[in-house]
Formats: structure tokens, sequence, C-alpha cells
């Protein structure tokens, strides 16, 4: 066999070893991940709270306890964290909020939420339903209204100069 087949062949079989692992290590981590939503589900209480503030935050600049921030893994510590800020009774306390529901949280607003410890899992309403937020625009759909604001534009001008010809042409 030519040197160029068999370097093709080792790649396909690293390729394919890669893929096994990356499955049996996914199962594993959705397995822990049932678990550990049995758990939230467990612990978990509704409480209304005013929202102060919500941002995405690194977990040391958080305001979170200090035994939160020991806890967590040394990179999780780098990566921005969805953070509520909100009143909690007479307490103000920082809370973490779960992806899914972070941009449903109305700021300055008053709601119910379903707690487990300091991780928001489930928002809704005290008075009337939650906002549904806008998506962010994908740089494709924001290139083609552009463009459909371009033709409009263009299409216009054209019928102005068509007018201005057939005026001309009546003179």
């Amino acid at each position: 066999m030519s040197p160029v087949t068999i370097v093709l062949l080792v790649i396909l079989a690293v390729l394919i070893i890669g893929l096994i692992v990356l499955y049996f290590l996914g199962k594993k981590a959705q397995k822990k991940k049932a678990e550990q939503d049995e758990q939230l589900a467990a612990a978990a209480q509704t409480v209304s709270m005013l929202v102060i503030d919500k941002k995405r935050m690194r977990i040391t600049e958080s305001g979170l306890p200090q035994v939160v921030i020991d806890q967590t893994p040394k990179m999780m510590r780098r990566t921005k964290l969805p953070i509520v800020k909100a009143k909690v009774g007479p307490k103000v306390m920082s809370l973490i909020a779960d992806e899914s529901v972070f941009d449903y949280i109305p700021i300055k607003k008053e709601v119910k939420a379903t707690v487990s410890g300091i991780y928001i899992t489930k928002v809704t309403g005290v008075r009337g339903p939650l906002e549904k937020p806008e998506g962010k625009k994908s740089w494709r759909t924001k290139l083609k209204e552009k463009a459909n604001r371009t033709n409009k534009e263009l299409e216009k001008e054209k019928a102005e100069l068509e007018k201005e010809k057939s005026k001309k042409k009546k003179k």
C-alpha cells in the first residue's frame, strides 16, 4: 500500500476511536445530569422575589458566598454564569439562573421562581405572564433585511425617475 492510504487509514481509525470515546462520555454525562436534575427537583421551593439585576459574570465577581466559589471546579471559575441579584424577603441575594430561564427573567419586577438552593430553575410572573424576549438576529437575516430595504429604495427611485420621464415626454 502507498504511504498516503496508510496515513488516511490511521487518521480514520483515530477518528472512529475518538467518536466511540465521545459516545460513552456523553452517555455518562447524561446519566450524571439526570441525577442532578432529580436532586434539584427534590430540593426545589417556590419563592416570590423582586429581581434587581441580572448579568452574565464570572463566579469570582458574582458576589456569591465564598463556600460556593471554593466548591466550583477551577475551569468553571473562568466561565461566565447567568447571575441574578434579587430581593427575597428582606434579604438581597445573588442567585445562579438556569440558562433556559435567564432570558425570561424580567428586571425590576416581581416573579415567582422555583429555587433549589441558590439555583433558579423556573420562573413565572406574579402579575400576568412573562414577556418573551426578542431573539438576536443572525448575520444572514440582517443581511437579507438590508438587501430588501435597499431594493425597495431602488424601486422607489426608479418609479420616480419614470414619472419624471413621462412628464417630460408629455411636455
